[in-house]
């Protein structure tokens, strides 16, 4: 089974910075890495989950969410199987819990890293 796992996720104060990881595992055999179209999501209490940031399988496109446009980078690196999401400029608007998701015969979901953005 393909496992998606993030990390980064912190407290910071509003205009910080944190770099969120997913770190995919699973691709031995079957469908590689560098295969799948990776996705950051976020979802705050009670709104939905929304998308954030996409980059294609092999990192040569890019789409953001227009709220993020200039404060976030993804990009990815295939031979750490490792997407990442570089976020400047954080606002308290900023805050969710941000997961990782892969695209490509089927969708993968990671369990998810906690970003708080608060003084």
């Amino acid at each position: 089974q393909v496992q998606l796992v993030e990390s980064g996720g912190d407290l910071v104060q509003p205009g910080g910075s944190l770099r969120l990881s997913c770190a995919a595992s699973g691709f031995f055999s079957g469908f590689t890495f560098n295969k799948y179209s990776m996705s950051w999501y976020r979802q705050a209490p009670g709104k939905e989950r929304e998308f954030v940031a996409h980059v294609s399988s092999i990192g040569g496109s890019t789409n953001y969410a227009d709220s993020v446009k200039g404060r976030f980078t993804i990009s990815r690196d295939n031979d750490k199987n490792t997407v990442y999401l570089q976020m400047n400029s954080l606002k308290p608007e900023d805050t969710a819990m941000y997961y990782c998701r892969a695209i490509y015969s089927a969708i993968y979901w990671g369990q998810g890293t906690q970003v708080t953005v608060s003084s």
